[in-house]
């Protein structure tokens, strides 16, 4: 089985996390950008950031024979903090780099003025780079906010096929289902989806244009979850083919339309080689 996790915070989860997602089949993912906890107060905690998305997560990854891509934006909810808007400004700097295929994490947290102003710039700038969106729809009225996503992506002009709504239900779906973006599922322990939910899904909306992902942040996740969406997928009948559909060929096709993927194993830092001066390494053999 080989895994592709389209959307997981691994700047919140420790290298044993990384060697168990290695054991049960995960061989890349992407990291979006997104919401630390503590709020940042200017643009320069981003920039850090950022730059650690791009360089020292990979190298970390790779260790463990992972690929790490990731997004970048200024998420929904530190949208809506002046003192962060002026990073919308430094984001195109950073969606020249390889190692970004996306835009995101962008879209709605509480559905404000700034949020749309933000949200806005940001498909904008996946237009303007050729690059998929990853959208976020908001926890609280999800319907709503859900169905104000598309507006926004309609009114943008930007290829459908390049978007991919995330955070869905059994009630979003089938909004998104019909607007020709791509489905984004999160499964968790015990919020958003889990995997025989997904499955119901599944069985319904099929397994084209579907992105199944654990997040896994800060808070109560597993990044595992793919992994059990996949045996879970199996159990309900599912073939292996259909599972390879959805948890690799899916966020392959998807993130491939950034023209940045490579995923074999060649050129992978080993942990001999150091990042910016640093090993991960500590003791002895």
């Amino acid at each position: 089985m080989r895994i592709f996790d389209p959307h997981i915070h691994m700047t919140s989860r420790t290298t044993d996390d990384y060697r168990a997602m290695r054991a049960a089949g995960v061989r890349a993912l992407v990291e979006p950008a997104f919401w630390l906890g503590q709020p940042r107060t200017s643009p320069g905690s981003f920039h850090d950031y950022f730059d650690a998305l791009l360089g020292w997560e990979p190298y970390r990854a790779a260790q463990y024979g992972i690929r790490h891509y990731c997004a970048i934006a200024l998420n929904p909810k530190e949208a809506n903090d002046p003192r962060c808007l002026p990073v919308l400004d430094d984001l195109p700097g950073y969606l020249v780099k390889d190692n970004v295929v996306a835009v995101g994490e962008i879209g709605f947290d509480s559905m404000t003025e700034a949020e749309e102003h933000a949200f806005t710039v940001q498909l904008a700038l996946a237009r303007e780079h050729g690059l998929p969106a990853l959208v976020h729809t908001p926890h609280r009225d999800k319907a709503a906010g859900t169905a104000r996503t598309l507006d926004f992506v309609r009114a943008d002009g930007i290829d459908p096929s390049l978007v991919a709504v995330d955070h869905l239900n059994e009630v979003t779906a089938p909004l998104v289902a019909a607007s020709g973006c791509w489905m984004g599922f999160s499964i968790y322990p015990d919020t958003k989806m889990d995997p025989d939910r997904m499955v119901a899904i599944l069985k319904k909306h099929g397994t084209r244009r579907v992105l199944v992902n654990s997040a896994a942040d800060w808070g109560h996740s597993d990044p595992l979850r793919t992994h059990a969406t996949a045996v879970a997928m199996l159990d309900a009948g599912f073939t292996h083919d259909d599972v390879d559909q959805v948890l690799w060929r899916n966020p392959v096709e998807f993130y491939g339309q950034s023209g940045r993927l490579v995923l074999d194993d060649t050129e992978l830092p080993t942990a001999e080689l150091l990042f910016a001066g640093n090993s991960i390494s500590r003791g002895g053999s």
